[in-house]
């Protein structure tokens, strides 16, 4: 059977949330939103490509920092509306140059700051 991305129940903008997760250590690094486009291009080149609620466009994860995601399985939740993309990820995922997007805790009712940048 093969797939259409068109069976996915997208919100009412069209998008649907994408969580990246590093497929070697299962570390989740970050949630964005893909359309209908996005998922049949990522599914494509084998580059994420996620859509960008902000500049109403799409982007390929890394075209300008350089740090990539090559996809090795997209995965469909059991209500089929998110998607998990088990993905090669290289230098962080992060805008603020991060390994994760998920680098503050709450431990005790605090927040607490567990991941550091990344150091060039």
């Amino acid at each position: 059977m093969s797939f259409d991305p068109t069976t996915l129940k997208y919100n009412e903008a069209g998008l649907i949330p994408a969580i990246a997760q590093d497929h070697d250590s299962g570390d989740v690094l970050m949630m964005a939103w893909m359309n209908a486009e996005a998922v049949a291009r990522t599914l494509e080149s084998g580059r994420v490509t996620y859509w960008s609620r902000s500049r109403a466009q799409f982007w390929i994860k890394g075209e300008t920092s350089g740090h990539t995601q090559k996809l090795v399985e997209m995965r469909v939740d059991c209500d089929r509306d998110c998607l998990l993309m088990r993905i090669e990820q290289i230098g962080a995922a992060c805008h603020t140059n991060r390994w994760s997007c998920f680098y503050t805790a709450i431990r005790d009712g605090k927040e607490l700051e567990i991941l550091a940048p990344e150091t060039v």
